[in-house]
């Protein structure tokens, strides 16, 4: 220790640092930082002031009565419910109506009206071929049609059958063996005639009789088309010189003449999905003999109504890759799940390689927050609010992969009603507050 330092340096404790507030350094710009309470922009509007119920009675606790929400039919309605329905018809329809909670139907069944709303009145006047059958027979209903009982549709069943049968043609037996198999298809044995008698035998009783099944509505969905052995018809022959003559000017190539026999779909239908490439670059391949070139694509398609599609494609030439690829996406399009035919349902996550992405659902109004590559998909399958993130990788290729893995990943409320062992009612009610 030097000695020209002052005696008290050898009595002095250490030295005490002084205790001061701890400050966080604040940012030269007028943003918040993270650690604040973010306040809301716009204070939470009461159900009181939207109108959605009325405020004297939401005070008192008193709900409407029934009455001020659901008026009684009256005479000229009831008239004008008899000329459409059947007494037992309008049984039914005012005891549904009587089963339905009115407090229920006042908060929470509220009919919306922003962008993102749903058609809840069906249009009766087009026919959905997936749900509705053609409308076969356009003339008078029996107002006294009631469904056949046990004994009137066998004898029925009986009697087209026996028609079926005579229709396939029963020459006389030769043999033993010929006998006893014509018994059998007497008993109902001929699987042909079994199924055309299925699909002609009536199931109402007007009051001439039994209504033919093509006069008769049905709520049930198409079934598939059978072919019976006896109502095949040959084929036409169709020469090799017919398509080269027919060839249409929008396709002279014939480029899609091979996906549409492998699809049924219509020229028009092609020309009328949105398709787009979306990567295409120039790929080496070393071999012994050195490098080879070629060139990939990597397409989307879509019909902007929920479908979608990608397909890739290598070759030598730009155009015929791209087209290939075209091609390979339209063939490969699939079903995408919609919430609202807008957006997605929740939050979904895809991950190719190292490329990850997550898809998040957003309000009406919200638009397409993302990437190019995510934005062209999402328009092409008829998405119109969505965000995304791609954090890790953004390999172009990968990224459309992994999208599209995700936006296939969807869990619908029918999925989550049946892995909860409930009504797809409940599961609406508890995740969309019973407004879809």
């Amino acid at each position: 220790m030097s000695v020209f330092r002052p005696a008290r340096c050898l009595f002095s404790g250490s030295s005490i640092r002084c205790l001061r507030p701890r400050v966080r350094c604040r940012n030269f710009h007028t943003s918040p930082n993270l650690y604040e309470q973010r306040q809301p922009q716009f204070p939470s509007a009461k159900a009181s002031k939207t109108d959605l119920i009325d405020q004297e009675s939401s005070e008192m606790g008193i709900p409407d009565p029934e009455d001020k929400i659901f008026k009684e039919y009256t005479s000229e309605e009831l008239e004008a419910l008899e000329k459409r329905y059947t007494p037992g018809q309008i049984k039914a329809i005012l005891a549904g109506e009587a089963a339905i909670d009115v407090e229920d139907l006042e908060r929470r069944g509220v009919i919306r009206t922003d962008i993102g709303r749903l058609p809840y009145f069906d249009d009766l006047s087009k026919l959905r071929p997936v749900v509705d059958r053609d409308q076969l027979y356009e003339g008078p209903i029996d107002p006294n049609a009631r469904r056949m009982t046990d004994g009137e549709f066998s004898d029925a069943w009986q009697k087209e059958y026996g028609q079926a049968l005579r229709e396939a043609g029963m020459p006389p037996p030769m043999t033993e063996e010929e006998a006893e198999d014509q018994k059998e298809r007497l008993l109902g044995s001929d699987r042909i005639a079994w199924m055309k008698a299925d699909d002609r035998v009536p199931h109402y009783m007007g009051t001439n009789g039994p209504i033919p099944r093509a006069h008769t509505p049905s709520l049930l969905a198409p079934g598939l088309p059978r072919t019976f052995l006896n109502d095949e018809q040959p084929k036409a022959q169709v020469k090799k010189g017919d398509d080269e003559d027919n060839a249409d000017p929008r396709d002279p190539e014939g480029v899609y003449n091979r996906l549409i026999k492998q699809t049924g779909l219509t020229l028009d239908q092609i020309l009328g999905y949105k398709v787009k490439i979306l990567v295409q670059h120039r790929v080496v391949n070393q071999t012994r003999l050195g490098k080879i070139s070629s060139v990939y694509s990597l397409a989307v398609a879509g019909n902007g109504n929920g479908r979608l599609g990608i397909g890739e494609a290598k070759g030598q030439e730009t155009e015929e890759t791209a087209s290939n690829a075209k091609i390979a996406a339209i063939r490969c399009m699939q079903p995408i799940p919609r919430y609202e035919e807008r957006t997605i349902f929740g939050e979904v996550e895809g991950k190719v390689s190292a490329a990850e992405v997550k898809l998040m659902c957003r309000p009406p109004g919200f638009g397409l927050r993302c990437q190019h590559l995510i934005f062209e998909m999402a328009r092409a399958a008829g998405i119109h609010d969505l965000a995304a993130k791609v954090p890790r990788s953004r390999n172009k290729m990968n990224t459309v992969k992994a999208t599209y893995q995700a936006l296939l990943k969807q869990r619908i409320p029918d999925e989550i009603a049946r892995g909860r062992g409930k009504k797809l009612v409940d599961v609406r009610k508890v995740y969309y507050a019973g407004r879809v």
